[in-house]
């Protein structure tokens, strides 16, 4: 099995392909799925060995005894990004955006502000505004090719209900690997407005070649607002597994968090904690990085179709595997934009205003597909477009 196998997703309760049709109009039967963010890859052969004992066994009986998970995110943590949680910070969650919204729900009351620099993961707005919180939307701002933070800016931004800031690194959707030094500005943020800091990592092992992603928690001074948050679900592509790490280093922050699982009845998956700690392993971590390898071709094959397209524009990824592209070069309405793309090019595409403040005009693409499946969608973005040409 190797990362050019196609598979056949239709009719197996894919939301990324059985709902590609309700969404945007779009069939399965000649479409191209890439919006929903995970891979079109199976999982790695130490995940699929760990559900065959389990489906050999015949039992599925509560979870219990998670030393081995725990062990084996640490050593995940500390092989990989140079630092060891310790065992009781780590508390498990049915995925990161459940782990969001517990956190809105543990620091935050309604009415009170979340900070978000857009354009960003839409479900991050979603989930505060169910829970009747608001948004203070930060900008970010283009230097160039690429998005960095404006803070000061921000300031005016800010109307003092704020009580939490998310940041999401690295950046989806704009593939944006943060340096230290902005992680720096972020946690002065954070501390100068006495902020709880969200920094949500699901996306720290699919960096690309030349690029190093830096855990927040090596970030001093923030240490007794910080949350950290990492899964194996979009590394490994196991989304549908729903298991998050909610890594909390300060015991008094993490006091009022696993109070909020302990009254929500919140208990492990059996699957997810068996299939995550099957990942974290040094045969994971092979995977991990022929996947990365991969990833990166795909990157350089849309980038250079795509930016030869008068008025597109790819911005450079330096990590996850959502491109970013530009439209607005076109001179296009957004409607005249969807169309081309649903209608005349037949891809579901994530449409930029969903992220945020600075989308408008954008659309995310997922990459993390067989390689023939990407230069289909790049021959049918230039087609569709041919006019511009």
């Amino acid at each position: 099995m190797t990362f050019d196998d196609p598979i056949d997703r239709r009719g197996t309760h894919c939301v990324k392909w059985d709902m590609m049709e309700p969404f945007y109009g779009v069939s399965p039967e000649d479409g191209l799925a890439m919006w929903v963010a995970d891979m079109e890859f199976r999982a790695a052969p130490p995940i699929q060995r760990e559900l065959e004992a389990m489906l050999a066994h015949g039992v599925y009986g509560y979870f219990g005894d998670d030393r081995r998970y725990l062990d084996a995110i640490r050593w995940w943590m500390r092989t990989r990004h140079g630092w060891d949680p310790a065992p009781e910070a780590i508390l498990s969650t049915h995925g990161l955006v459940n782990g969001v919204g517990l956190a809105v729900d543990a620091w935050t009351k309604p009415g009170d502000a979340v900070v978000l620099f857009t354009p960003v993961y839409h479900a991050f707005a979603r989930v505060i505004r169910a829970a009747g919180r608001t948004v203070t939307e930060c900008p970010l701002a283009l230097d160039g090719d690429r998005y960095v933070m404006n803070f000061a800016a921000y300031e005016s931004r800010l109307t003092g209900r704020e009580r939490m800031v998310i940041l999401c690194s690295p950046h989806n959707p704009g593939g944006r690997v943060w340096t230290r030094a902005e992680l720096e500005q972020v946690a002065d943020f954070a501390r100068r407005h006495d902020l709880v800091l969200v920094s949500d990592e699901i996306h720290c092992d699919l960096v690309m070649p030349g690029h190093r992603h830096t855990p927040m928690t090596l970030i001093p001074g923030v240490e007794d607002q910080l949350v950290m948050m990492t899964a194996t679900t979009k590394t490994f592509n196991i989304a549908g597994a729903h298991i998050g790490n909610v890594i909390i280093p300060d015991a008094a922050l993490r006091a009022p968090f696993a109070q909020r699982i302990a009254a929500l009845g919140i208990s492990p998956n059996a699957f997810g904690m068996r299939m995550a700690t099957a990942a974290c392993s040094p045969e994971g971590a092979e995977w991990v990085e022929a996947l990365n390898l991969y990833l990166d071709g795909n990157r350089r094959l849309f980038d250079e179709g795509v930016n030869a397209i008068p008025g597109l524009r790819s911005m450079p990824l330096e990590a996850t595997y959502l491109a970013w592209v530009d439209l607005r070069g076109l001179g296009m309405s957004p409607d005249e934009i969807t169309r081309r793309i649903a209608q005349d090019a037949r891809i579901a595409v994530n449409a930029g205003p969903s992220f945020g403040a600075g989308g408008e005009g954008w659309v995310r693409v997922n990459l993390a597909a067989p390689r023939a499946v990407v230069a289909e969608a790049v021959e049918r973005l230039s087609r569709a477009f041919a006019d511009v040409q």
